[in-house]
């Protein structure tokens, strides 16, 4: 998070694209009974590969699906060896691969933009690679795009996004695919993913992969939204930390305090569901530092070309790295989704971005940032545990529920200087547990997670 209005690398990036998406309102009854799938009025299509049909579905080479309480794919026979040069240490290493890709995708919207996002097990000595490649409205394809290089670990390769990524009608940006110029009515129709898993060679080693999907989104750019009305008063009992308290830490890491919005609200939720982290896992922590869970996880959701913790797909991955946790990005349409969530008991991660004068009670303005949304009030504002506090104690505030909507999900907005920039439209995080309750199946089935 940027406190100051002064633009975030993310929020550079992000200007030079379309912004994407709004959905329409509906009660809470109707959004709990909702089939995303046959909802023609939602403006994002989530979706993704998760089940032991959808694994064997795909074009696997070297690589074969598992079935299990947690179905996945895995590396059967390597394909083949390469070099990786890591453009962050410099070093190169040889690694054995294997290869799965996704059957097309068709997208019910039409998108302007594309975030990928996955959920692993990658063991020390293996990482894995993200691709997508997609299909224009024009009947041109884009090329392979790299949308993430991870490993959970930090000690095999240096997880790290691809800039310079463009086919002249598109470009990655960090972690999310953008048509370039989307006035000219060019979509995306249609896409595949790539996985490729690694391992060093002449051993045994795999990464698993559980959950491999995408976000695509297009909505009319919007300075304010239809505002909802309120449908449901209930505060979830989450972890309060600050992210304030740990500035000027681990500089490698871009130094804690309103850098580390994202960590900060990923650890919270994270041990919300139960997550937990050992003495071991924290050791390297200097053992004056509060709250190491919050260091641990900038390090371990850090980004070395992005030079920073925000990045979208590897807080979502770094999630599904505890036991039990399931982690997507997509968007959502309104306050209503997030009712119909925390109804169930799904607290959820929003990026905003705001004008100190345009959330009453923040106290700051921002470029970017990212708070945890844990409940409503019976009028119906919004709970959230906003890491962007000088203490734990401080974290939690209530937001005018007008206010909130509107910062959240708007795709433009006026900055302090009075320059047109984007807003985020409605990003989130949604972090749930690997084998949810019926309840929570159909309150993400309404928001449209699988």
């Amino acid at each position: 998070m940027s406190r100051a209005e002064q633009p975030s690398r993310r929020t550079v990036l992000a200007a030079a694209v379309a912004a994407a998406v709004v959905g329409p309102s509906v009660s809470l009854g109707e959004a709990q009974a909702a089939d995303a799938d046959e909802d023609p009025a939602r403006q994002v299509d989530y979706h993704a590969w998760t089940s032991y049909p959808d694994w064997r579905s795909g074009i696997a080479k070297g690589s074969r699906a598992v079935a299990g309480a947690r179905p996945g794919v895995v590396i059967a026979a390597p394909v083949g060896t390469t070099d990786y040069t890591d453009p962050h240490t410099r070093t190169t290493a040889s690694w054995e691969y294997a290869t799965w890709t996704s059957p097309v995708h068709s997208l019910r919207v039409p998108a302007t933009e594309v975030v990928s996002s996955w959920n692993a097990h990658t063991p020390a000595g293996t990482w894995l690679q993200v691709e997508l490649r997609g299909a224009y409205s024009d009947g041109t394809k884009t090329p392979w795009y790299v949308m993430g290089r991870w490993a959970a670990g930090d000690q095999d390769i240096k997880r790290t996004s691809v800039d310079g990524q463009t086919d002249k009608k598109s470009t990655v940006w960090t972690d999310t695919f953008a048509i370039d110029d989307a006035t000219t009515g060019l979509r995306l129709v249609s896409y595949r993913l790539r996985l490729t898993l690694y391992r060093k060679p002449g051993t045994e080693l795999t990464p698993t992969v559980w959950r491999l999907g995408a976000m695509g989104s297009d909505v009319p750019d919007r300075f304010t939204v239809p505002d909802s009305a309120p449908g449901l008063a209930r505060e979830l009992i989450v972890p309060r930390y600050s992210q304030e308290i740990h500035k000027g830490q681990y500089p490698e890491y871009d130094n804690g305090g309103e850098a580390w919005c994202s960590p900060t609200s990923s650890q919270m939720i994270i041990e919300y569901w139960g997550g937990r982290l050992t003495p071991e896992q924290l050791s390297w922590v200097d053992p004056n530092y509060a709250d190491p869970q919050v260091d641990h996880a900038a390090r371990f959701t850090y980004d070395y070309q992005y030079e920073g913790c925000g990045n979208w797909p590897f807080n979502a991955a770094y999630a599904a790295t505890f036991k039990g946790i399931q982690g997507v990005v997509t968007r959502l349409g309104s306050l209503t989704d997030l009712e119909t969530l925390i109804a169930a008991g799904i607290p959820a991660i929003t990026s905003q971005s705001f004008l100190k004068e345009e959330l009453t009670g923040a106290g700051y303005g921002t470029s970017g940032h990212l708070m945890t949304v844990i409940g409503f009030t019976a009028d119906g504002d919004v709970i959230a545990n906003d890491p962007f506090s000088p203490s734990d104690e401080a974290v939690r505030r209530v937001y005018v529920r007008r206010e909130f909507e509107n910062v959240w999900l708007r795709t433009k907005r006026h900055n302090a200087s009075g320059k047109v920039v984007s807003g985020t439209g409605g990003v989130c995080y949604l972090y749930f547990p690997a084998r949810p309750t019926a309840r929570q199946c159909r309150a993400l089935a309404a928001v449209g997670v699988r």
